[in-house]
């Protein structure tokens, strides 16, 4: 298999990729005569056999530029890799990842450890520290076979008694990814210019701008033939403003510009202009009203119903989670039943570059398994189709969908990349709008709310507590039945349980808009997606925000000191 891929010819870019990158390549050539040569000793090295061993190294090149109050305030760049080795013994029925029951799931899956190597080109070096940490993932491994053994003598029969591990076919494929250097005295320039904008307002008291660059290089190989090397870029401007009310409550406006090339980023003007508006909008906020604990209908603008599905189905559709004895498996046994409105069609595609010419954070070619990137059906008009899978199968699903993702240092699982929400139907927003006020008459209240913006949210998926979930607003409307302005309301917070909140979505306006993130779970940090119409929510839940009891500055800011 090995030989084969050294004949293969790629394509990256519109440009051929031939044998004589890959054998130059000194990481992906110590991975690979380091697991030949591992997996060849260690497979019948115990009583207990090795049957598979996988390398994963990760090399991060970063740049970094902050500005506050026109003057710069961090400048660096860095580079590293980071190794994770994958040991499984036994059999892929029951091995040595298997859950240890009565204790985290993750417990047992202690042999990816964020582990430096050299990051200069030198084979030896790598092949060394290699060696060195996969001789003692094998001892750990071994060791927590045992104790899976022990457990499983001494506990319940499982509910879900499918393989720790699924088959998978041989993957193979080059690539390597590039970002030239920022030019950091233009980008210095544009970063000054953009947080001097903040000093003219003493109502502002912490601010920010920044602009990082980020290459992603993942080479991927294991004991079943798989050779892959691929990568990504992640280009953030982002700006931030904060203030403080006199009852404490922190308030934040802001704006992240994500792309894979430089030229995605906005002009000057449009930053320039966003900023004005950010500014405009945290002003109202310092003395907008405080909502009361409310219930009744809602919109989610575009971004803000992204960051909504993500939160409140997208980690309950992680495919591990369905057969794991301390989740909630709140979907589990509803595939082929209805769980939202006809109108909703639910997928995720990491193959997605972009959507509408925007860069997508959840793109990529391959899985942190080396399986290559597939679209994943969740939701069809409503009803249960499917779960989001890595090596890890399930009832009824066996199979990896591409879905294997982790940062480095974590046990690789199931999570989302790009989410898409569609809808089947759809008004304009201006038509969504008055469907709002419609049903605030219908239900006799006196008004609704629409979430413009928010920051992000958690979810609790565990039986150890509720089934419930929490996303934070940033930016949100009162909308009157009675004709009155629209109001900027603020220290509210959408909570709600999965299975009655789903079921509350009615209609979709015809606007899309992209949440682009990271989404932190127990695989690590990792870039998403999810991009969404405004929605109506005929019900939604909303309590108050937590806040400090801080008080504002004693001293106005320097440069607005009255004296």
């Amino acid at each position: 298999m090995f030989k084969t891929f050294f004949f293969l010819t790629y394509f990256i870019l519109g440009q051929a990729v031939f044998a004589d990158d890959i054998q130059t390549d000194a990481v992906m050539n110590a991975l690979t005569k380091e697991l030949n040569r591992s997996f060849k000793e260690f497979k019948n090295a115990e009583k207990v056999p090795l049957y598979f061993l996988g390398y994963e190294i990760i090399e991060a090149k970063s740049y970094y530029l902050g500005s506050k109050m026109g003057a710069m305030d961090g400048d660096s760049d860095y580079t590293n890799r980071k190794l994770d080795i994958e040991m499984r013994v036994n059999n892929p029925e029951m091995d040595n990842t298997h859950q240890v029951k009565g204790e985290s799931a993750w417990t047992n899956y202690a042999q990816s450890q964020n582990l430096p190597v050299a990051v200069d080109e030198n084979e030896d070096a790598l092949q060394a520290r290699i060696w060195e940490y996969t001789d003692k993932a094998f001892k750990k491994a071994q060791a927590n076979f045992t104790k899976v053994q022990m457990n499983k003598a001494v506990t319940a029969q499982e509910e879900d008694a499918s393989p720790d591990f699924a088959p998978a076919k041989p993957e193979q494929f080059y690539e390597t990814v590039t970002l030239p250097a920022m030019d950091k005295k233009v980008w210095k320039e544009r970063l000054n210019k953009f947080s001097a904008k903040f000093k003219d307002y003493p109502f502002i008291y912490d601010s920010g701008v920044s602009f990082s660059a980020k290459t992603e290089n993942r080479w991927i190989v294991n004991s079943e033939g798989t050779r892959v090397k691929t990568g990504n870029n992640y280009i953030t401007l982002a700006f931030s403003l904060m203030s403080r009310t006199t009852d404490g409550m922190e308030l934040q406006r802001g704006e992240r510009y994500n792309g894979a090339e430089y030229a995605e980023m906005p002009s000057d003007e449009k930053v320039l202009t966003d900023i004005d508006k950010a500014i405009t909008e945290l002003k109202a906020l310092r003395t907008a009203p405080i909502v009361e604990p409310f219930h009744g209908p809602a919109i989610l603008k575009g971004r803000a119903a992204g960051v909504y599905f993500h939160e409140i189905i997208g980690h309950r559709l992680e495919g591990h989670r369905q057969k794991l004895e301390d989740e909630g498996q709140t979907f589990s046994k509803k595939i082929g039943q209805k769980v939202t409105s006809d109108i909703i069609t639910l997928y995720d595609d990491p193959n997605l570059k972009d959507y509408k010419g925007r860069s997508l954070r959840g793109y990529y070619k391959y899985d942190d398994e080396g399986v290559k990137a597939q679209r994943a059906t969740l939701i069809e008009n409503g009803v249960l189709k499917g779960f989001l899978m890595n090596r890890s199968p399930i009832r009824n699903f066996p199979e990896s969908n591409g879905h294997g993702r982790r940062s480095s240092g974590r046990a690789t699982v199931s999570r989302m990349g790009n989410t898409m929400v569609e809808a089947s139907k759809t008004v304009s927003y201006a038509e969504l709008r008055q469907m709002l006020i419609d049903e605030c008459k219908k239900q006799g209240k006196p008004f609704g709310l629409v979430f413009d913006d928010i920051s992000g949210g958690f979810t609790n998926i565990g039986r150890g507590g509720p089934q419930a979930f929490k996303v934070l607003p940033l930016l949100v409307y009162r909308i009157y039945t009675d004709g009155r302005p629209d109001e900027v309301v603020r220290g509210v917070d959408i909570v709600g349980t999965p299975l009655t909140s789903l079921s509350k979505v009615t209609a979709a306006a015809d606007d899309t808009d992209i949440f682009n993130g990271t989404c932190g779970a127990e695989s690590g940090w990792v870039p998403v997606s999810c991009v969404s119409p405004s929605l109506l929510i005929t019900e939604m839940e909303v309590e108050k925000s937590q806040k400090s009891q801080e008080k504002p500055p004693v001293l106005e800011p320097p440069l607005h000191d009255k004296q």
